[in-house]
């Protein structure tokens, strides 16, 4: 994870000399290695803006060959932030290799209870450590300043909230997943733990406390946003599809339901769709200055068909949230765009801490029961070849896909993360950022951050995306057409 900031400026003779490049590089405050390239003309235009992925993830392959029950616990090393949303939707497409079509009823609770926890800790990290820096500060305060410990110095309450809030989260993947990092509770066909009555006691002794702080995270936001409503509202702002997994009723569920699409009108393209035929809808497109793909809807193709995911898309997709408080939020925030759908990257803050209400009361919902406890974990039945799991991960749908062969072994795979399906979204962003802040004369670390905050709004796990190895360079040098040095930064990550 990113936390240093860090820029590269490096110029190149482009279109006969006439454009020069500026990198972002890397972007800093997100989990995982990325750099953002912008071309500008003699007349310090912005051409051209991309987040470029540029290491390479190669875990498709090197699973291939083992045995599929080694596949969960495998698969999550993709990432140290979200390990439970690739555990578990690996779990959830190997259930179907071995038969188990309905798992018990303490099984389903106790994934549902870790992968709740998982969506707390996650849009907690997210939001007070990587992001409130720069919502508290502005966009172009100290640099210095603009990480967790600024802003336990300036607002110790928010960010010792923002920390056990976190801290609990943890918590409740430890006692399910038998680990914070890296657990081993899912299985194909089940769990292999449940909870003792203490430790649910343990955990529904602070419950309430942690309901109480994320309503206060819904509260912040919205301060924030009314604050700077014209910032807010429009930095950033592009309009696209959404594609989210919605459960039976229509209602917001992270761990299983049907796809559902929506245009940028909010009009419903694509509804009850079966997540074992996801490749009949999605489609991915290569370009060759990204080791990211870009997923894309089948039926309209590469260039119109792409779509968002995540906080903002999940809010706005589902007809209600189950959980009352959550629900009277989510009601708000529609009622904030006024008949039409927030499209503004900066809204993704204000849903995700919609989403983290809603997952803490759901955890409060759920401690009291007792199938937590149960002893009927795991459930088999007619094997199979092939299993596909979907789940919506803190940042998104996330699909993944295996084939096994007669000797029990992976023999295809196919992983297509959250962080990838937002891929254009990224990109769409930080090009409105670019042309409405970057003048290309005065490059300050300030400015650049700005299209660093757009991405960031994303909160992208591009470890996930990617396999990410070695060190990025951290200098930045801005240079005229004619090659001319104007500034040179640099700092360490």
């Amino acid at each position: 994870m990113q936390q240093g900031q860090g820029f590269a400026l490096e110029t190149a003779a482009a279109d006969a000399g006439t454009l020069r490049r500026v990198a972002i590089d890397p972007v800093s405050r997100v989990e995982g290695h990325g750099k953002v390239t912008l071309l500008l003309d003699e007349n310090d235009q912005v051409q051209q803006v991309r987040l470029h992925i540029v290491e390479f993830r190669g875990f498709e392959k090197f699973i291939q060959g083992r045995p599929y029950w080694e596949v969960p616990v495998m698969v999550q090393r993709l990432c140290g932030i979200c390990p439970v949303s690739h555990h578990l939707a690996a779990a959830k497409a190997l259930d179907h290799v071995v038969g188990a079509g309905r798992l018990t009823a303490s099984a389903e609770k106790l994934r549902r209870l870790m992968h709740y926890g998982q969506i707390l800790q996650s849009h907690a990290l997210h939001f007070f450590h990587l992001s409130s820096p720069d919502l508290l500060f502005g966009f172009a305060s100290e640099a210095g300043r603009r990480n967790i410990v600024g802003v336990a110095a300036a607002y110790p309450e928010i960010a010792r909230q923002g920390v056990l809030l976190r801290k609990f989260g943890q918590e409740v993947i430890r006692l399910t997943a038998g680990k914070r990092v890296h657990g081993t509770g899912a299985i194909p066909g089940g769990v292999n733990r449940a909870l003792s009555r203490e430790e649910r006691d343990g955990l529904l002794a602070d419950v309430g406390q942690i309901v109480g702080w994320g309503r206060d995270a819904v509260q912040l936001v919205k301060r924030l946003h009314a604050a700077d409503p014209a910032l807010y509202d429009v930095f950033g702002a592009f309009r696209s599809h959404m594609l989210s997994l919605v459960g039976a009723g229509g209602e917001l569920d992270f761990y299983d339901g049907q796809l559902r699409v929506r245009d940028a009108d909010g009009g419903i393209l694509v509804d009850a769709f079966d997540v074992a035929n996801y490749h009949q809808l999605i489609r991915e497109e290569v370009k060759a200055w990204s080791y990211m793909k870009f997923p894309f809807l089948a039926a309209l193709g590469p260039q119109q068909g792409w779509y968002k995911v995540g906080p903002l898309a999940r809010v706005q997709n589902c007809d209600r949230i189950t959980t009352p408080l959550a629900e009277a939020e989510r009601r708000e925030f529609i009622d904030y765009g006024q008949g039409k759908p927030i499209h503004a990257p900066l809204a993704y803050h204000w849903a995700r801490m919609i989403e983290l209400l809603h997952a803490a009361e759901t955890i409060a919902e759920l401690l009291p029961d007792d199938d937590l406890s149960g002893s009927e974990l795991t459930t088999r039945g007619e094997r199979g070849r092939e299993g596909i799991g979907v789940i919506e991960a803190p940042r998104g749908t996330l699909i993944h896909h295996y084939q096994v062969d007669d000797d029990d072994l992976v023999s295809s795979c196919n992983l297509i993360v959250s962080t990838t399906h937002n891929n254009q979204p990224m990109n769409e962003a930080i090009r409105r950022v670019a042309r409405r802040y970057l003048d290309g004369r005065q490059l300050t670390e300030g400015l650049l951050n700005h299209i660093e905050v757009a991405i960031r709004a994303f909160d992208p796990c591009l470890s996930c995306a990617t396999h990410a190895l070695g060190k990025m360079p951290l200098q930045l040098e801005l240079r005229d057409a004619a090659g001319t040095l104007l500034g040179r930064l640099s700092s360490a990550s």
